[in-house]
């Protein structure tokens, strides 16, 4: 399939909240580096740059960041806000709190509720604004979600916050954090590496609920942070094959095609990559090759 002239209109909208943004967005993790957080070398910074705006060029106007988003050199934060300010009135930045990195880019211990407050504002320094559109608590195993997530409902009252989402949850955390605030989001991983049953409970019930669920890893699969391992299942090559299409790019579709709510962020650091990933929204599976998918996924890809 020809990516060139293909937008991330092509792949539909959606909102978050009151926000309308186009299902394929954008992953600012591998921006940092040849890999993510502190694995890897540091990326270019003109070349990081020119992916951002060339994402905007493109049609998308949903960015995936956070804080703890950085490699030796490189900031994806501080990237963004180069690179885009200032920013379009259509652009949704959306970004994660509760995960720490000290200086040196090593790991340590998650947000304590109190502590959250100086997670958004770094957030916001970084980006250079006075709000952020949509915050993510990503849950660092704790068994409820109720302190941290009422802390940033409480950062939404006071306006630094416009919207609040969760990352890395179970459907049990769902339903807490909707007795506290308004859910616009549920960042989970999730894609045809691996079948998980919860995680497609957790796809269904925001169907259900009109939340968007957005996947990360996608493309990644077990790989994760480190990145595709580059090894494909035989019908995902020859479902690719049949579109004139790269497996990611099917992967992606796939992705999108499991409900109209499903958004997709692929992150790189690559301008060729991102044409060909904002092309993917185009992308249409026939019934036939979804079931074939499926059936792959569920043995488990």
């Amino acid at each position: 399939m020809t990516s060139e002239t293909i937008t991330a209109e092509a792949a539909g909208t959606w909102k978050l909240g009151d926000l309308s943004v186009n299902r394929i967005g954008f992953g600012a993790m591998r921006l940092t580096g040849s890999a993510a957080f502190h694995l890897g070398t540091p990326s270019d910074r003109e070349r990081s740059v020119t992916v951002l705006r060339r994402a905007l060029e493109l049609g998308v106007n949903h960015i995936d960041t956070a804080a703890f988003y950085f490699s030796s050199l490189r900031s994806a934060n501080e990237l963004i806000n180069s690179a885009l300010a200032p920013y379009p009135d259509d652009l949704v930045i959306v970004t994660k709190v509760g995960p720490y990195r000290d200086y040196a880019g090593e790991w340590g211990s998650s947000a304590r509720p109190d502590q959250l407050r100086g997670h958004v504002e770094e957030n916001l320094r970084q980006l250079g604004r006075d709000h952020l559109d949509v915050v993510n608590l990503r849950r660092m195993r704790q068994d409820s979600i109720a302190e941290h997530f009422g802390a940033l409902a409480d950062l939404r009252e006071a306006g630094l916050i416009r919207h609040l989402g969760i990352s890395g949850v179970e459907p049990r955390h769902l339903a807490e954090a909707q007795a506290i605030a308004p859910v616009v989001c549920v960042q989970n991983q999730y894609g045809l590496h691996s079948p998980d049953a919860g995680a497609d409970e957790m796809l269904r019930m925001c169907g259900e609920q009109g939340i968007a669920f957005v996947p990360f890893f996608a493309i990644a699969g077990e790989g994760g942070a480190q990145g595709s391992s580059g090894g494909e299942d035989d019908e995902i090559r020859a479902v690719a094959r049949a579109h004139e299409a790269t497996p990611a790019q099917v992967r992606l579709a796939w992705t999108l095609q499991q409900g109209p709510h499903v958004l997709a962020i692929p992150g790189t650091g690559n301008p060729d990559h991102l044409a060909a990933n904002v092309a993917a929204g185009a992308l249409r599976l026939t019934a036939d090759e979804l079931a074939r998918l499926e059936a792959a996924y569920r043995q488990g890809g």
